[in-house]
């Protein structure tokens, strides 16, 4: 039967789409900012007051992007629920443990070894999102199969990240503009790279998140 007969299914479809597109990107959005203002943060200057200021940034960041998860496909405002709260810790928690690991070993090494760490705490993470979950969502499943990809792109942007900050050391710098009697430069580093193509990835992974889990 066609769906213009079924003004019902063309809404819920339209709806669906909608949310995956524009979900995905407030909350890719959200975690490339918090991820990388935590990144430079840390990587740059490893003294106590940046370390504190990288670990609230990160932790604020997690807790927005999982309630904006639940604000979108569950229609809750009620955040503080004990399994909401822990999906955004361990959120949190997975990109510290990625880090450390990444550090720990170094270099391309590390970086491979953090990857692969991450991506399965990733899904462990997107899990625990999606049982929070009560009302917008598909009947939650124990099956941890669809979470498998979105928690790959993400890995696979963050290896980005890293491999921008440790294995590159290059800059574009563009010839000067004249502007009103000021020069002005523009100036293009590897890390920044390294941020567009996490973000690109974030994006993608939460794509496909949103329209699985979104009723169709």
């Amino acid at each position: 039967m066609s769906v213009i007969r079924q003004p019902g299914v063309l809404g819920r479809t339209t709806r669906r789409r909608v949310v995956g597109v524009t979900g995905a990107l407030a909350t890719a959005t959200i975690e490339t900012v918090a991820v990388g203002l935590w990144f430079l943060l840390v990587v740059e200057s490893r003294s106590t007051t940046t370390a504190l200021a990288g670990l609230t940034i990160l932790f604020l960041g997690s807790t927005l992007r999982t309630g904006l998860f639940f604000v979108l496909v569950d229609d809750l405002v009620d955040l503080l629920q004990p399994r909401r709260i822990g999906a955004a810790l361990a959120l949190t928690a997975g990109w510290l443990g990625w880090l450390f690991v990444a550090e720990s070993i170094g270099g391309t090494v590390g970086i491979v070894v953090a990857t692969v760490v991450l991506a399965p705490a990733l899904v462990v993470q997107l899990f625990a999102e999606r049982r929070a979950c009560r009302v917008g969502c598909r009947p939650a499943s124990n099956s941890v199969l669809p979470l498998v990809l979105p928690a790959l792109l993400l890995a696979v942007g963050a290896s980005s990240l890293l491999a921008s900050a440790w294995l590159t050391d290059w800059s574009i710098v563009t010839p000067p503009l004249g502007l009103e009697g000021t020069a002005i430069a523009l100036r293009i580093e590897a890390i920044q790279v390294g941020l567009l193509v996490f973000g690109l990835f974030a994006f993608l992974a939460h794509q496909r998140r949103f329209q699985r889990v979104i009723d169709p």
